[in-house]
């Protein structure tokens, strides 16, 4: 796996991919359509971030890359990769709980807040993907 050097596209499979934490300057890439939605994504080192029609979905700090994202009103799936430990954020239902399992590895069950927004974090070691899932309970 490796960072998104177009910043964003779509797999074979369906997923999406995006983000490139290798970046020194930020860089951005605008009205991407994907599955009938336009998609937004910011990146560099610092920051990662993704946008569906104007509307917040994913950020992390520091920048990440992402691949395979997948996401259904239950169900988010995503690989991610970057050089220093991540605070990711989701926009996802408001007031719901949903299961966190990291690199098969069940780490609990949070609720997200007023706005729908789940922050939880994910460790690296080297630039080695991390499987991330996220499941509406």
């Amino acid at each position: 796996m490796a960072v998104v050097e177009e910043l964003i596209h779509s797999e074979k499979d369906g997923g999406l991919s995006f983000g490139n934490y290798k970046l020194d300057v930020k860089s951005k890439k605008s009205d991407y359509e994907y599955c009938g939605d336009m998609y937004k994504v910011k990146t560099f080192h610092e920051i990662t971030k993704l946008e569906r029609n104007g509307s917040f979905v994913y950020e992390s700090v520091p920048g990440t890359a992402v691949n395979n994202f997948k996401a259904t009103a239950d169900v988010v799936t995503f690989f991610v990769e970057g050089i220093e430990d991540a605070q990711i954020t989701l926009e996802l239902e408001e007031g719901s709980s949903y299961a966190i399992t990291i690199d098969g590895e069940d780490v609990g069950t949070m609720t997200t807040n007023m706005g729908g927004k789940l922050v939880f974090s994910v460790e690296f070691d080297g630039d080695t993907k991390v499987a991330v899932e996220i499941k509406k309970v």
